[in-house]
Formats: C-alpha cells, structure tokens, sequence
C-alpha cells in the first residue's frame, strides 16, 4: 500500500513562508505526477501545483510567484515551499500522486496550514 507522509504545516502570520514536505513510501519514478492539493474550510479541495517525472511544473494561478514546487529523487520526497503567504492561503494541504502502474492516484493525511492577517 503506498503511502504519502505530508509535514510542515502551521500558523505564519500573512507575509510569511513555510515549506510543504510529502515522503512517498515507494520510488518517486513509480509516478507520473505528483501534485499539491489544498482545502480551505467550507470550500472544495482545488489543485494546487504539480511536478511530472519530467520535472515539468504547473501552478494555479492564485499561487504563481509565491509558491515553488520541486522534487528530490534519492528522498522520493517533492517539496511545497510557499513565501508571500496571505490568509486566503489557509487550509489542508493535501499531497496526491499518480501511479504509472497500476493507475491508481493516492492520497496523504494533509497537513493544515493556517496564515494570519
């Protein structure tokens, strides 16, 4: 069973920074992509930012120039480091991967994050 450890959540006050880990249980190459997910309370879980096995990376828009999303290979660990936070930022951040095979996607524990005004 693959697992997906995320930490480094906490409370920053707005302007601050903190970086997201996720630790996949299995080699890191075993997945197409690996994403950020966040969910802020009363509202749907929206994509955050994604690294391919390529290294190609994505980001929503609202996070663009704030956030950084980066992979170690030999720690099958890919990294959130997010500066500029605001509070609009607050929430569970969820760490999600896609398996090449079979094509399964999981899911970490989230890990909450929480920016002060």
């Amino acid at each position: 069973q693959v697992q997906l450890v995320e930490s480094g959540g906490g409370l920053v006050q707005a302007g601050g920074s903190l970086r997201l880990s996720c630790v996949l249980s299995e080699s890191i190459f075993n997945f197409n992509v690996v994403n950020w997910y966040r969910q802020a309370p009363g509202k749907w879980r929206e994509f955050a930012a994604a690294i391919t096995s390529g290294e190609t990376t994505s980001y929503t828009d609202s996070v663009k120039g704030r956030f950084t999303i980066s992979r170690d290979n030999a720690k099958n660990s890919v990294y959130l480091q997010m500066n500029n936070l605001v509070p609009d930022d607050t929430g569970v951040y969820y760490c999600n991967a896609e398996a090449i095979y079979p094509r399964r996607t999981y899911w970490g524990q989230g890990t909450q994050v929480t920016v002060s005004s």
